[in-house]
């Protein structure tokens, strides 16, 4: 890892992050990454996700600390008197507050974005939520109810099967770049207008936005069968296809030896790349065979085409299979397991999988900064236990005294 810099991009920007479980705390962590001072507010209980999914006992959970990296902890109970007023002090000294609650929930704390405007006119408020205004809104929002109604799981899959869910968090960790996306535009247009103003972003759009070519090819449909996609029937409906592209060239994962469930690499061929690949299937005719030679005359085949790649592909490892394609410009990437990531030196070099060492758990590791800034570059720090700055946060900046925090214990406020 990258020793700690003298500063960073955000260096400076105080969030509080008022936010539990996924969505928001991705993207409190990408903040602090950046550089901001992240102060994760929790109830005196914890965020939920420390105890969730424990794979040791009596210490934080993964699940926990891959997405509270590079923040302070303290504890608050807002409900009680004593605690709204401390919440109102922290709210006066931060840039942005970020919090993922249900609907409402901060508004019946007393605290609406006008009386939040009225402590901090230059406070970005973000919140995120499952849905936007509408029947929706009051609705529960996971992960994958995200992905089933913003568009992804009616896509995923195979023709002849049931919707699928993406192993990628794109509703959660999906929304939570999005919010930092208009955190940091508000950000800037404060140093115009001197004023804060609300964030708000819908798990549901988020994934929206990552479904925009579905929405595009559901527009082409008036106008004939997706030519680009292997099936044979179309509906009114985008269909799924499977690992179809359904972009202009078309990919499919071809199985490789010994064929265990990752043994694929996805191969997308190119106009340019049929050549090489006829040789390398050993079926160089099928270079200049006018049933083949075009890309409009392969479109009804793909099924075939990609059948014939596999004969080929099945008799050799992936990394083989890899290394020829390469050699050839013809775009591909192997299929790689949670474990073979976890494990790739290449991703190590670039500090995407970092081990961290927790007080508590001693080393883990965890994935790191996707966002390189050459100015800002990132120090991996662990996530913080439950009201581990308590003291720093409270006595120290806040100007209580000891006998105060004391107090605070005592009667239930933190």
């Amino acid at each position: 890892m990258t020793t700690a810099p003298a500063t960073q991009a955000l260096e400076g920007v105080r969030v509080l992050d008022m936010t539990h479980v996924q969505s928001g705390p991705s993207a409190t962590q990408l903040l602090g990454w950046l550089g901001a001072d992240v102060v994760k507010l929790e109830a005196p209980t914890g965020d939920i996700t420390r105890t969730q999914l424990r794979d040791l006992p009596g210490v934080d959970s993964l699940y926990f600390t891959m997405l509270n990296c590079n923040k302070r902890s303290i504890t608050l109970n807002t409900k009680t008197p004593r605690g709204k007023e401390i919440l109102t002090e922290l709210i006066r000294r931060s840039d942005v507050l970020v919090e993922n609650f249900g609907p409402g929930a901060v508004d019946r704390m007393g605290f609406t974005w006008e009386r939040i405007q009225e402590i901090n006119p230059r406070i970005v408020y973000a919140s995120i939520k499952g849905f936007g205004e509408g029947p929706y809104t009051g609705f529960k929002a996971y992960e994958v109810v995200a992905q089933a109604m913003g568009g992804s799981m009616a896509t995923t899959g195979f023709e002849d099967g049931p919707p699928l869910a993406t192993g990628a968090q794109i509703g959660d960790s999906g929304t939570g770049v999005h919010a930092v996306a208009g955190i940091l535009a508000a950000l800037y247009q404060r140093e115009s207008t001197g004023r804060g103003q609300r964030v708000q972003v819908a798990m549901q759009h988020a994934v929206l936005n990552l479904c925009r070519v579905k929405l595009r090819d559901q527009q082409r449909l008036e106008h004939g069968p997706l030519r680009e996609y292997p099936n044979d029937d179309f509906g009114d409906e985008v269909p799924r296809s499977g690992n179809a592209s359904g972009g202009g060239q078309p990919g499919w994962a071809v199985k490789c030896a010994p064929g265990g469930p990752n043994d694929y690499v996805y191969v997308i061929v190119q106009p340019v790349g049929w050549g090489p690949v006829t040789g390398l299937i050993g079926r160089p005719e099928l270079a200049t065979d006018p049933e083949w030679a075009t890309p409009e005359a392969r479109l009804p085949k793909l099924g075939k085409m990609f059948q014939l790649i596999e004969e080929w592909s099945s008799t050799l490892p992936k990394w083989e299979v890899l290394e020829r394609l390469n050699a050839h410009n013809i775009p591909c990437g192997p299929i790689l397991s949670t474990k073979e990531i976890i494990e790739d030196a290449s991703l190590a070099a670039n500090e995407m999988v970092v081990e961290v060492e927790h007080p508590e758990r001693g080393r883990f590791t965890t994935v790191g900064s996707p966002l390189k800034l050459s100015d800002s570059p990132v120090h991996v720090v662990t996530s913080p236990l439950l009201g581990e700055h308590n003291e720093e946060v409270y006595v120290r900046e806040l100007g209580l005294s000891e006998a105060d925090l004391r107090l605070l214990k005592t009667d239930g406020v933190i």
